[in-house]
């Protein structure tokens, strides 16, 4: 005999539980399906273990997607300040870190706890360790999801099983079947906010400065993010390259600005005058980390003979110094891929939903929801608030 409930939810993380949360509330009987031992994994490591859970200037311009609209509704009508008002409303302390971004002041593990107590409250079913074997549509409209744990059936089905980042987590394309076994098209999937890795004569230009960390802004396609860079063994993170990173792909140009906010070569020009006898590598190792200055000169400033002092330096070499260190060219040669990746992007073709329900356009009943959909987000608890949104969207909707 077939188990039945009015909503299945594939995927037990931050976008499941809150559309089981949503359509619990109402009474709807709901059932969330984990194939992992555990719910909220990736809820649970991230942030260092804090959870950037939102940022308070979320919008849909923070947002990448074939359809940049399409994200608009869910994000207006829930927003920011409605979760920190359920965060708040849990008494979990938390604290702006930069740019919005918010962290709870001690774990993580609080925002989970949150969602599993809101789940019990709404009388939400959560089964772990479930794999799912089939899903089928049967001629009634019911969905019937065969488990191991057995066959269940309900007349909606909301899929939130995530993306490919961090398949150490469970991460699978198993969205990305589903969505093409019901008519939906798939855009292609890469990975983002993930670290660039460098190759070649690229790699060994920087061999040894694994650790060292300084300001840039990062730009590639015309799209800029100025944070921190960390120089790596194998090339080059920290959040601005992490930002770029989603913007960026094999084969563009990627430059960086060393010294952020500033005009190199009024700098440049300024510390002739006041320091006329110092010596140009001496000067950049003041303004960048030291080791890393000092790599420049030897590399990349090594035909203008960087170790002369820097008034017998003339307009035309202090520009090309400027120029240098205002788009210093890195040629990275792909990225750590989805082993280290934040987010996935592309996924499921929103032309294929509502952008009010996140319901399928093709079968009625079916939703898809957070990182499967093609709808990716900023470091920075983006991506988190595209999880509430979409899925408050979905459990709104399974209520009407």
């Amino acid at each position: 005999m077939r188990d039945h409930c009015d909503v299945l939810i594939i995927g037990g993380g931050a976008a499941g539980l809150m559309c089981a949360i949503t359509a619990g509330r109402s009474g709807l009987r709901v059932r969330v399906l984990e194939h992992a031992n555990r719910v909220g994994k990736k809820i649970l490591m991230s942030g260092g273990g804090r959870c950037n859970f939102t940022n308070t200037g979320a919008g849909p311009a923070n947002y990448i997607s074939a359809n940049p609209h399409f994200c608009k509704s869910a994000l207006a009508r829930y927003t920011p300040a409605d979760f920190i008002e359920l965060v708040e409303r849990h008494g979990i302390a938390y604290h702006e870190k930069e740019l919005g971004q918010l962290f709870c002041d001690e774990s993580s593990k609080q925002i989970v706890a949150m969602l599993l107590a809101e789940c019990e409250a709404a009388g939400v079913e959560i089964r772990t360790s479930c794999t799912i074997e089939r899903v089928v549509h049967g001629d009634a409209g019911d969905f019937r999801v065969h488990t191991s744990q057995g066959e269940c059936s309900a007349p909606a089905l909301v899929v939130a099983c995530g993306g490919l980042s961090i398949p150490r987590m469970g991460a699978t394309g198993f969205g990305y079947e589903l969505a093409r076994q019901f008519g939906h098209a798939v855009l292609p999937t890469r990975a983002g906010l993930v670290p660039l890795t460098l190759s070649g004569k690229h790699q060994e230009r920087l061999d040894g400065l694994s650790g060292v960390a300084f300001p840039v802004t990062a730009t590639a396609n015309g799209t800029s993010f100025s944070n921190f860079m960390l120089l790596t063994h194998r090339g080059v993170s920290g959040p601005a390259i992490l930002q770029v990173s989603s913007y960026w792909q094999p084969g563009d140009a990627l430059l960086l600005d060393l010294l952020p906010g500033s005009d190199a070569m009024e700098t440049l020009l300024r510390l002739r005058r006041e320091r006329p006898a110092a010596e140009l590598r001496t000067l950049l190792g003041e303004l960048l980390p030291r080791r890393f200055a000092q790599r420049l000169c030897e590399t990349w400033l090594a035909p203008l003979r960087p170790q002369r002092p820097v008034r017998q330096f003339n307009e035309r070499e202090l520009r090309e110094v400027a120029t240098l260190l205002q788009a210093w060219p890195l040629v990275a040669s792909g990225t750590e891929g989805y082993r280290t990746a934040e987010v996935t992007l592309g996924g499921v073709d929103t032309d294929g939903l509502s952008s009010t329900t996140m319901q399928s356009r093709h079968v009625p009943g079916l939703y898809f929801i957070g990182e499967v959909v093609d709808v990716t987000g900023w470091l920075g608890g983006y991506n988190f608030q595209w999880a509430w949104a979409s899925a408050h969207a979905a459990g709104t909707a399974l209520l009407a």
